[in-house]
């Protein structure tokens, strides 16, 4: 295993409503990033079928491979025009929309009884270095009852283990042209490709920084 600091960044596949899913195009983008603040950074990217079933044979498996200090993770917003930070993941299931194997969730919590699990504060410094590039980004209370909440939930429990991840965040991107264009087909998008990978590159130097803090801190108190 690597010295390097490690961070996995993951994105989605396409699902039921959402032939095209700008994450995997913007994950491997940010995957190619060469900086000097990333020198000694390893980058793992990884694309999740749409499935809960993938959700939760994947990550594990990733997580244990790689052993990952911090998770970014990417997924499309389809109605949704911004960029959203989400701050916390929802004790909740969708029962009505399949997944991309067609298969529905039985029930509509993830873990009976309980409450909403939160992200941390660094979420607000991933929303002020996205904010910064020029992009409309805005921080979110909400990632829905689909695969993105659900990732999310797996994600923040993964980080409350002593052999788990340092942080993790989950970022909503809305829907873009396949060319990057800002106008196809009669429709306007107001985010490009580009970018959502100016504000991807700030968020992950960002979230470094934020990681690399928290180990600090976690050394200082052991």
């Amino acid at each position: 295993m690597t010295d390097k600091l490690r961070i996995l960044v993951t994105g989605f596949g396409p699902f039921p409503g959402a032939p095209y899913n700008p994450t995997p195009p913007l994950v491997a983008r940010l995957q190619r990033l060469r900086r000097p603040a990333l020198g000694d950074v390893e980058l793992i990217g990884h694309i999740f079928h749409v499935t809960y079933s993938t959700v939760d044979r994947e990550l594990p498996e990733l997580i244990a491979r790689y052993r990952p200090q911090a998770l970014l993770m990417f997924g499309l917003a389809d109605r949704t025009a911004h960029v959203r930070i989400e701050t916390r993941a929802r004790n909740a299931v969708t029962t009505l929309f399949p997944d991309a194997d067609r298969n529905r969730a039985r029930k509509g919590s993830i873990i009976s009884g309980a409450d909403a699990l939160t992200f941390g504060p660094h979420t607000a410094k991933l929303l002020g270095a996205a904010d910064g590039t020029g992009i409309d980004a805005r921080s979110s209370r909400d990632a829905g009852s689909y695969l993105c909440n659900y990732l999310s939930w797996r994600a923040i429990e993964a980080t409350r283990r002593d052999d788990g991840p340092r942080l993790a965040a989950f970022v909503h991107v809305p829907l873009i042209a396949r060319d990057g264009a800002r106008q196809r087909k009669g429709k306007t998008h107001r985010i490009t490709l580009e970018q959502l990978v100016d504000a991807g590159e700030a968020m992950l130097l960002e979230i470094v920084k934020s990681t690399r803090q928290a180990m600090r801190e976690s050394a200082v108190a052991t």
